[in-house]
């Protein structure tokens, strides 16, 4: 669902489409400049931005036509939109340190296996890919399993079952030669997309493979995915987290339109945590040819989507990573420390999105 591969004229036609196209991220491709790309200027007018109703709801009781704050016992704001019945914004709900805790963990612990992720399919499952990325570390293919690379000492067996690929320091590989494939634990970083938290989901077949091992969703997500799940629950009620995917944006990424549909029951919200730079969300209709609403989502929010809500199709065209429009000062603050320092060359140029599932 990641990039801007081509399409078809018929979704090019698609109210969706024509939106997600409105709000992605282009370059001023002018030839006669000699600076930096420029990105493209977009209006940004029509976004509903829940900070800014926050803001005023907090001082006048009052929201804007189409929004409405919910009546329940949760102890924050919680915004539904009129014609969307199921989804609800929470924004700011989580704070600094939630957020930089989460950020922590989807970086360090989320990827690692038995949990996969996107480079699974080529490398096979990578262990410690974050702190092999700050040692500046590379992964290299090896040759054969009794000689060769293998022999070298400073490895960290990367594929459990194969252990076909593995960690070397960059010195270390650069005085071998270019004889074998290799790539650096930083670029293998950035180019992270996804990884499956609790029971997995089988992305060729679309469904959850039980049978599969996996890592469980650790005790404090699933406390506070269950307290932020409240607002979209039934009385008596209380989700039960089985399954999350692990959402990272860089500059350029999107996430097209989509349907969560694959859980048993529709009713039980997914839970949708925000972390990282400022991006912009498109909630649609159960059609692609129903307009969407754009919205922003900052670090911090969440966003429930339950009921009718789950047959709406959404997706995320655009994360801001300038300084300006990121919004992740408190975050800046946050990893300020020396010790911090990878995490916040991370997170100035990325969006991670957490969502939580009950599957049965």
């Amino acid at each position: 669902m990641y990039g801007s591969n081509g399409v078809t004229d018929d979704a090019e036609r698609t109210a969706f489409r024509r939106a997600e196209k409105k709000y992605k991220v282009y370059y001023d491709d002018s030839k006669s400049s000699k600076k930096k790309k420029q990105l493209k200027q977009v209006d940004l007018s029509e976004v509903v931005d829940f900070k800014a109703i926050l803001r005023s709801f907090n001082q006048s009781g009052e929201v804007p036509p189409g929004t409405f704050a919910l009546q329940c016992d949760f102890d924050r704001p919680v915004f539904c939109i009129e014609n969307r019945p199921g989804f609800y914004f929470i924004p700011d709900a989580l704070t600094v340190e939630e957020q930089g805790q989460w950020i922590r963990e989807s970086l360090i612990s989320f990827p690692q296996p038995y949990n996969r992720t996107n480079h699974n399919a080529i490398y096979g499952p990578i262990r410690d890919l974050f702190m092999a990325a700050k040692e500046r570390k590379i992964l290299v293919e090896e040759e054969d399993s009794s000689g060769g690379l293998d022999s070298l000492s400073n490895s960290s067996i990367t594929n459990m079952d194969a252990e076909r690929w593995k960690f070397y320091e960059e010195n270390t590989v650069s005085s071998r030669g270019s004889t074998c494939k290799s790539i650096s634990a930083s670029v293998l970083l950035r180019k992270l997309r996804w990884s499956t938290l609790g029971l997995q989901f089988d992305w060729s077949k679309r469904n959850y493979n039980v049978s599969l091992p996996h890592n469980k969703i650790p005790d404090a997500l699933c406390d506070l995915a269950k307290e932020m799940a409240a607002p979209a629950m039934s009385k008596g009620k209380v989700f039960q987290p089985e399954a999350a995917i692990v959402n990272y944006f860089g500059l350029g990424d999107m996430l097209g339109g989509h349907l969560d549909d694959m859980e048993a029951d529709w009713t039980k919200p997914i839970v949708s945590m925000s972390l990282g730079c400022k991006a912009i969300f498109l909630l649609g209709g159960k059609s692609r040819d129903d307009p969407p609403l754009a919205m922003f989502v900052r670090s911090g929010d969440v966003v429930l989507m339950a009921g009718e809500a789950r047959e709406c199709f959404h997706g995320v065209p655009r994360i801001f990573t300038d300084q300006e429009n990121a919004e992740i000062a408190p975050l800046e603050l946050m990893f300020s420390h020396e010790d911090d320092v990878c995490f916040l060359e991370y997170i100035r140029s990325s969006r991670i999105n957490i969502n939580i599932r009950q599957v049965f």
